[in-house]
């Protein structure tokens, strides 16, 4: 029995010293395998650690944000204040205070998305008109750039999302005459040419009188195309003087204080521009459009 555990000890002693021995085979294996494939790498690779590493590509800005704040900048040195409001609106601030009747096609859910609360996605940035109006002592100069929304036929022209900028001068003794004179300073400082444009009459509730000034489309040279339906002609900028019925309702005498507003359609005002045939780019996500400006 002595003879049985004396050997089993000396097994196991032997077998001790083995496992050390084959672990320490592995671990000076290993390291002589990965410093032989580091020295094969280090002999067929090369890098240059002090290489300067290529510029990530820089991402820009929309299209519509470069010429929203090229616009404010236009405005602003002409006086204007750049004001804002929420997209989500009251059914009074967006038509009740700027002269909609109560059955105007406007209201009807199929041109405009309500909410289950009452409320409604503003169709247009007059919207702001109503809180400045409330906000601000006249006589002031504002535009109101801002996203819209409209439930609308999609088409080259038309989108149920985009945008406008909404402008609006409050004083004394304020004439049609300074509406013209504006845009067409607006018109000159965007295009930095000679832009045929025509006015003509049109009715928005909250202007009286009011016109639509049309711009000869720059897609087709005025020639026709889906832009401008055929017509050579493309709506830029309803606008007016500022009914009476707004002032009184924003606790303004009509009598005393006079104005001017318009709506920018800024989308068309940027296909214009750079010559786009289609505004639905706008808002596809396509990187290789959007990577041309």
């Amino acid at each position: 029995m002595l003879h049985f555990l004396l050997k089993k000890k000396t097994v196991g002693q032997k077998a001790n010293e083995l496992s050390k021995k084959l672990e320490t085979f592995i671990s000076e294996t290993k390291t002589s395998l990965k410093k032989k494939l580091f020295e094969k790498q280090a002999a067929s690779e090369f890098f240059d650690v002090l290489r300067p590493l290529s510029k990530p590509s820089n991402g820009s800005l929309h299209p519509i944000t470069q010429i929203q704040y090229e616009i404010e900048d236009i405005f602003a040195s002409m006086g204007f204040s750049v004001m804002d409001g929420p997209e989500i609106e009251t059914d009074t601030n967006n038509f009740g205070a700027l002269n909609f009747t109560e059955d105007h096609p406007a209201r009807e859910m199929q041109d405009t998305f309500y909410l289950e609360n009452g409320n409604l996605l503003r169709t247009h940035t007059s919207a702001i008109q109503v809180r400045t109006l409330r906000k601000l002592k006249p006589p002031f100069r504002i535009i109101a750039p801002g996203r819209v929304f409209r439930y609308e036929e999609v088409d080259a022209s038309h989108e149920h999302t985009f945008y406008q900028i909404e402008g609006m001068v409050v004083g004394k003794d304020i004439s049609a005459a300074n509406l013209i004179d504006t845009m067409q300073v607006l018109l000159s400082r965007i295009f930095e040419k000679e832009i045929k444009t025509r006015l003509r009459p049109g009715y928005f509730p909250f202007v009286e009188p009011g016109f639509e000034l049309d711009i000869s489309c720059l897609v087709c040279d005025g020639k026709g195309c889906p832009v401008c339906k055929q017509s050579g002609w493309l709506e830029l900028l309803p606008c007016g003087l500022i009914h009476p019925n707004v002032l009184s309702h924003a606790g303004l005498d009509p009598k005393e204080w006079t104005g001017f507003a318009f709506g920018l359609g800024l989308d068309r005002l940027v296909m214009m521009r750079y010559g786009i045939h289609d505004i639905r780019y706008f808002q596809s996500g396509n990187l290789r459009f959007l990577k041309q400006f």
